[in-house]
């Protein structure tokens, strides 16, 4: 057993080292076709390639140390004095600094992404006359599923119901390629409203009206997921986001509308 160890540590530094350097060429780390469908979702993942980077070294280094240091003890003849080191300033001030430096970068190098994900004087900034900021919908999270109140066409939407609003269960449709924001609450617990696909994620808080904002690039359908264990139906939480053309959202949600509002009653054929 002497050596097992040493072996063990360095050959897991090996296996991890190998499947960090393959895994974004595999793209093992995102949901469905592990492509961000978002403008800042490629910026979130480029983030995160570079924290895995950081990780991946060092861990791979620490193993290997620790590898070579077991190796180095298990190879001690037992009439050999071994050396004691009773703790190392210098090594503690280097473990101190440069783990402190580490996270410094990362805090700095992400705060536009931050930014713009979470700062609505940035987000003010990211609209423009050409794109405007488009509040869509009210998105209320409840025991279990996701409940949405639209504006009506033409109008926007209002804190507070409205007669004429429109409103939807476990479907969320946005125009594509629109800066879009929504407003999240909740009725009961806490829940998480998150689109992988999008890299989209932010919790309901109770007691809380959250403003979210987002694009989506292509017209297609997302899944939409509640991220937090909100109680025994947290499973049942699956919804869709639909992001279409702006034609197809203002014709989708006249239909809905008038699905909506229809009293069911018909002229008798005369």
């Amino acid at each position: 057993m002497g050596k097992f160890w040493a072996v063990f540590f360095t050959l897991t530094s090996v296996i991890i080292f190998i499947v960090s350097w393959m895994s974004p060429a595999m793209q093992w780390w995102f949901p469905g076709d592990h492509k961000a469908y978002s403008t800042l979702g490629g910026k979130i993942d480029d983030l995160f390639y570079l924290i895995l980077v950081i990780v991946s070294v060092t861990f791979v280094g620490t193993s290997a140390a620790l590898g070579y240091a077991l190796w180095k003890g298990a190879a001690i003849r037992p009439d050999e004095k071994v050396w004691f080191s009773h703790g190392s300033h210098s090594l503690e001030v280097i473990w101190t600094i440069v783990p402190s430096a580490i996270l410094l970068f990362i805090a700095l190098y992400q705060l536009d992404v931050w930014a713009e994900y979470r700062m609505k004087a940035v987000a003010k900034e990211m609209s423009s006359a050409s794109r405007p900021m488009i509040a869509v919908a009210e998105v209320t999270a409840r025991q279990f599923e996701w409940r949405i109140r639209y504006p009506a066409n033409g109008k926007t939407l209002k804190p507070t119901p409205q007669p004429d609003d429109v409103y939807t269960v476990n479907e969320l449709h946005v125009p594509t390629g629109a800066l879009v924001s929504i407003t999240l609450r909740t009725d009961d617990v806490q829940h998480a409203f998150f689109v992988p696909e999008l890299r989209v994620k932010q919790d309901a808080v109770p007691g809380k009206m959250i403003p979210v904002w987002f694009d989506a690039t292509a017209p297609r359908s997302y899944e939409l997921l509640c991220a937090e264990l909100c109680g025994w139906g947290h499973y049942k939480m699956k919804a869709v986001l639909v992001a279409q053309s702006e034609d197809d959202f203002d014709a989708w949600k006249e239909e809905a509308s008038a699905r909506q509002f229809d009293d069911g009653y018909r002229q008798p054929a005369e």
